[in-house]
C-alpha cells in the first residue's frame, strides 16, 4: 500500500513529449516494426495469472491462423501498470496494443498517446454492429474513438459462502446495507481472528468504490466539465474514510500494511479465495476469474446506503484495447482487435474472464454453448439482474485522474494511519482534487 502512495503520474510529461514525438514523425516504436516476413505486434495488459495464461493462448491461436503475425506479450499486474505506461508514452515507446481502463482513457486520448480508431470502424476492419452504441461510445473522447470496449462490468462484492456460514452470517441479498456489511464483517473477524473485508487493490487505491458511495448520496464524483468534484459536502468523504478506519480498528478489514502484503500474494491466493476472508470488492467477473482456484465463491450487489435505496450502480466498460499513436502496425492491430471481440474461437479461450463480452452475438453463443462453468453463468445472470438497478454511466474520468487517485489514497491513508481526522482528510482531498482538475481540464 505504501508503494501505491508513490503513484505520481508522469502523464503531464507524457502529454508534451508524446505530442512532440508524434509531430516529428521520426521516432520508431520499440519492438513493433513490420519486418520483411512477419509483423511484430507488442501488446500489454494487466491482470492475474489466469488472464495472462488465457491471453497468451489467444495470441498463439491468432498466430496459427495468421502466420505472418507474431506477438511480444507484456503482461503485468494492476499495480504499477499505468506508471510504466505513462513513462512509455513519454518516450514514444508504448506497446502497439494497450489494455486501457476507463479511469485513464480520457487522459491518454487528450495527450495524443493513443490513436483514433474510428476509421477502422468506418471501413469495416473492426465490426461493431453487435455492440450497443451506449457501451461502444464509452471509448469515444471528444469525437475520437480512443479505444474499443472489450467487456462491460459492474462493481460487485465477491464473497465466500463457507466463511460466512462458519461465522453464522447470512449471505448478502440485493437489499443489504453498509451497516449490514460492517456487522457481518465484524462477526466473521471475531470468529476467525482475521480481517474479513477488503477490496482487491485496497479500498482507496483508486476512486471506483468511492465513486459508487458518492452516487449513493445523490451526487457525482466529478462535475460535468471535469473541472472540479461534483460534491461540496466533505462529510461524504469523511464518512467513507471513517467507516473503513473503524473496520480496521476492529480487525474487520486489513490496514494498509496488511493490504500491501495481501496484494503481493496475487488475487488467486487472496484471503477470500483461500477461506481466510469473507468479502472482496471487485468487478462482476471476480468469481469467474477465481473459479479455477475456488469454484464456490459468489457475487452480490454492493451494499445500499443506510438511509437511501439509491443503489448508485452503473454499467462500466470493463476495459478497452487502444492502439498507440506511435505504432507502425495500426492496421494489423485493428484486425486483431476485431478478431478478439468477435471470434467464437477466441472467446472459447477467454470465457468472459475480462467481463461480460460486448458483442451480443458472442454473449448468445457463450450462453448456448454450454461451455461456461457455474461462476461464468452467474456472472451473466448478475449483469441481467443488476442492470435493472443501474443509473446512467458517468463520463470517462477527466484528465488528471492519476493525481486524483494519488490524492485520494494519501488522504484515506492519513486517516487509516491515525495521522489526520476523517474530516480534515476529506477537506484536504477536496481542495487538492479541485486544484488538480482545474489545472488539467481548462
Amino acid at each position: 500500500m505504501k508503494g501505491r502512495m508513490k503513484k505520481i503520474s508522469a502523464l503531464t510529461i507524457a502529454a508534451s513529449m508524446a505530442l512532440s514525438l508524434v509531430a516529428c514523425g521520426n521516432q520508431s516504436t520499440e519492438g513493433a516494426e513490420k519486418g520483411n516476413e512477419k509483423t511484430k505486434i507488442k501488446i500489454t495488459w494487466w491482470g492475474g495469472q489466469g488472464r495472462h495464461d488465457s491471453t497468451q493462448k489467444v495470441l498463439d491461436l491468432y498466430t496459427q491462423s495468421h502466420p505472418d503475425v507474431e506477438f511480444e506479450a507484456i503482461p503485468s499486474g494492476w499495480d504499477g501498470y499505468f506508471d510504466k505506461l505513462s513513462t512509455q508514452a513519454a518516450s514514444g515507446s508504448m506497446p502497439d496494443i494497450v489494455q486501457m481502463d476507463y479511469l485513464y482513457i480520457s487522459t491518454y486520448a487528450k495527450n495524443n498517446s493513443i490513436a483514433d480508431l474510428q476509421e477502422y470502424i468506418d471501413n469495416g476492419t473492426i465490426d461493431t454492429k453487435n455492440i450497443d452504441d451506449k457501451i461502444l461510445n464509452t471509448g469515444k473522447i471528444d469525437d475520437k474513438m480512443a479505444g474499443i470496449v472489450l467487456s462491460s462490468s459492474l462493481i460487485s462484492v465477491g464473497y465466500n459462502p463457507d466463511v460466512l456460514a462458519g461465522a453464522g452470517v447470512k449471505e448478502p441479498t440485493s437489499d443489504w446495507t453498509w451497516n449490514d456489511f460492517v456487522e457481518a464483517s465484524v462477526k466473521v473477524s471475531n470468529a476467525t481472528g482475521k480481517p474479513s473485508a477488503m477490496a482487491s487493490a485496497g479500498v482507496a487505491s483508486d476512486t471506483n468504490i468511492f465513486n459508487y458511495w458518492v452516487r449513493q448520496h445523490g451526487k457525482t464524483l466529478f462535475n460535468e466539465k471535469g473541472t472540479a468534484l461534483g460534491y461540496e459536502d466533505d462529510s461524504i468523504a469523511a464518512d467513507f474514510f471513517q467507516m473503513w478506519k473503524d473496520m480496521m480498528d476492529k480487525n474487520a478489514s486489513p490496514d494498509p500494511d496488511e493490504m500491501a502484503q495481501i496484494v503481493s500474494l496475487g488475487q488467486e491466493a487472496g484471503p477470500i479465495v483461500t477461506g481466510d476472508g469473507a468479502f472482496n470488492f471487485d468487478w462482476n467477473n471476480y468469481t469467474s476469474r477465481m473459479s479455477k482456484v475456488n469454484d464456490k465463491l459468489k457475487i452480490a450487489t454492493p451494499p445500499l446506503a443506510n438511509d437511501s435505496q439509491d443503489m448508485g450502480l452503473w454499467i462500466k466498460p470493463g476495459m478497452f484495447f487502444s492502439i498507440a499513436e506511435t505504432s507502425k502496425v495500426k492496421d494489423e492491430c485493428a484486425e486483431f482487435i476485431n478478431w478478439f471481440i468477435n471470434s467464437e474461437e477466441a472467446n472459447d479461450i477467454i470465457m468472459a474472464e475480462r467481463g461480460t463480452p460486448v458483442s451480443s452475438e458472442i454473449r448468445n453463443y457463450m450462453v448456448d454453448s454450454g461451455k461456461m462453468n457455474q461462476q461464468q453463468v452467474e456472472m451473466f445472470q448478475y449483469v441481467d439482474k443488476a442492470t435493472e438497478l443501474c443509473g446512467n454511466t458517468p463520463a470517462p474520468d477527466p484528465a488528471g485522474i492519476s493525481e486524483i487517485n494519488k490524492a485520494f489514497d494519501m488522504a484515506a491513508n492519513s486517516v487509516f494511519y491515525g495521522q489526520a481526522t476523517a474530516e480534515d482528510a476529506a477537506k484536504t482531498f477536496r481542495e487538492e482534487a479541485n486544484a488538480i482538475l482545474e489545472r488539467n481540464n481548462k
